[in-house]
């Protein structure tokens, strides 16, 4: 999933990206990856028991990042 947030007017040009993974042990990896459009960003991995969990922390970062602007 790649999200965007871009403001011409305040040179605002970011991107975030979640990817859910599988582990060699049966965890489940939640991969974030943000920054400026056109550069390398940050890399982060969060490590859950399942993959539900994974994805409900997907969701709700999804859901702050939607109300920060991202589209």
């Amino acid at each position: 999933m790649r999200l965007i947030r871009s403001n011409p007017k305040t040179n605002t040009h970011r991107f975030y990206c979640m990817e859910i993974v599988p582990g060699l042990f049966g965890e489940w990896g939640l991969v974030r990856e943000w920054g400026r459009i056109g550069r390398s960003g940050r890399v982060r991995t969060d490590w859950f028991a399942t993959e539900i969990e994974a994805k409900d922390a997907r969701f709700a970062l999804n859901m702050q990042k939607a109300k920060r602007g991202y589209e």
